[in-house]
């Protein structure tokens, strides 16, 4: 059984989809990989630190970019066990939303890259009752690998589009 996969190509510049037969099993890749990014975001927004670290190779690299335009990370962490205090920095909002959009992904065997969009949402309360909701605008570049049938994230730039502050009201 083929399925088919979409690829997007640009004509005087208007965007048109062309289409050719994908296998299970690549399909099977793409949806582990999209169930990945989502289990992300799931574990960050369930204060699920480790959870969320699981989902990294050993020796993953996680770099933050608050300029997308710079060629400098703002952090750059190496190693899986390098990603607690990042995870753990979320414990500081009252909630968050992390809302993922649109995904693309390039299958290479056991390897593949990715980009990815979301939205995310953090509520912030202040002891006199003062709320304050930021929503950043990001990019996810990553680097999948899979190992013992599962893929992780092997290096995941995190891309600071923009972000928006400001009151918010219960």
């Amino acid at each position: 059984m083929l399925l088919y996969t979409c690829q997007i190509v640009y004509a005087k510049g208007l965007a048109m989809a062309t289409h050719a037969a994908i296998s299970l099993e690549e399909a099977a890749d793409r949806l582990m990989i999209r169930e990945l990014v989502d289990a992300y975001a799931r574990c960050a927004d369930r204060r699920d630190a480790k959870g969320q670290m699981a989902l990294f190779t050993q020796d993953t690299r996680f770099l933050v970019f608050y300029d997308p335009t710079s060629g400098q990370p703002s952090q750059d962490l190496r190693g899986r066990g390098s990603l607690a205090p990042v995870f753990d920095d979320l414990n500081q909002y009252a909630a968050t939303m992390h809302f993922n959009g649109q995904s693309t992904v390039a299958l290479d065997g056991d390897r593949a890259t990715g980009e990815s969009y979301c939205l995310a949402h953090h509520l912030s309360a202040a002891e006199d009752g003062t709320r304050t909701l930021m929503v950043a605008s990001i990019r996810y570049l990553d680097q999948f690998v899979k190992q013992d049938g599962r893929w992780l994230f092997a290096e995941r730039r995190l891309m600071v589009n923009w972000i928006d502050t400001r009151p918010s009201t219960t």
